[in-house]
């Protein structure tokens, strides 16, 4: 009875998950860690309880549109059913863990869904001790969560044309969105907009095509065309692309032969981390 007391303590400082129990002193997001990872967590050499350890089996991106991660992890040897498993995220502006989820064990197994914005973060799972086991931190692992966005959600870095160009993006309260808006221009003319793609690895457009004749949407690399689309007279299409690299994305809308210029409205969003 002596020394139980001292070992309670032990174990309880254990379930304080903070950064004092990462080995390194550098901030996780400085670690360029990946799926592979196999650092492991720092154990007091006072702790006799038998060791058990954590990892992360999977972590992905299961509704883009919502923001959807799903967390699965392993635990060995496997926890009572039903432990309360907490997932950590890295939060390098307070330079801290924080808890954003859990999920409870089944076996050797535990499944964590957390909804978050486009992000590259750090993650980790954790267990408290349960006897005869110590606690365990999971490696870390930094994974980028790639979600659908308003292609205007960061603004126009530029627009222009000629003929009179328009670039009209819907204000927030008629489009909270943040993806809609309507290219027009005179006969003859084109009308284009920059957006800041940075983070972002994929577009979706669509297209209505309002004028009295037939035009050609277009996106680029900054001033370099990547792909088209010739759209007719009152009709509806897509224009998609990856443009994972692209750090500016432009679209643009040219008169092909119409009575009063090009009219198109576009309904844009993008695939990105931020």
């Amino acid at each position: 009875m002596g020394r139980r007391p001292r070992r309670i303590r032990v174990l309880v400082a254990l379930l304080a998950f903070g950064p004092a129990g990462c080995a390194a002193p550098a901030a996780p997001a400085d670690s360029a860690l990946s799926l592979g990872s196999t650092a492991a967590a720092a154990v007091p050499a006072s702790v006799t309880a038998t060791p058990r350890t954590a990892k992360i089996y999977s972590i992905r991106t299961t509704d883009a549109t919502k923001g959807v991660i799903t967390v699965i992890g392993t635990l060995s040897p496997a926890p009572k059913t039903g432990t309360r498993i907490p997932l950590h995220q890295w939060i390098p502006s307070a330079k801290r863990w924080r808890e954003v989820a859990h999920g409870y064990s089944s076996g050797s197994s535990v499944t964590i869904t957390t909804v978050q914005p486009g992000s590259v973060r750090t993650y980790r799972i954790a267990i408290g001790a349960q006897a005869p086991y110590g606690a365990a931190i999971s490696p870390m692992i930094s994974f980028k969560h790639y979600v659908w966005r308003g292609i205007f959600k960061k603004g126009l870095l530029a627009a222009g044309g000629q003929g009179q160009p328009q670039f009209n993006v819907v204000p927030p309260k008629e489009g909270p969105r943040r993806a809609e808006a309507d290219l027009l221009a005179d006969r003859g003319g084109y009308v284009w907009g920059d957006v800041d793609s940075t983070g972002c690895s994929y577009v979706r457009n669509w297209l209505g095509n309002l004028t009295d004749g037939t035009v050609r949407v277009s996106l680029h690399n900054g001033t370099k065309a990547m792909t088209s689309v010739l759209q007719k007279q009152e009709t509806e299409t897509w224009l998609n692309y990856k443009i994972l690299g692209v750090t500016r994305l432009r679209l643009q809308v040219a008169d092909v032969r119409s009575g009063y210029g090009p009219y198109v409205a576009v309904d844009s969003i993008l695939l990105c981390t931020n």
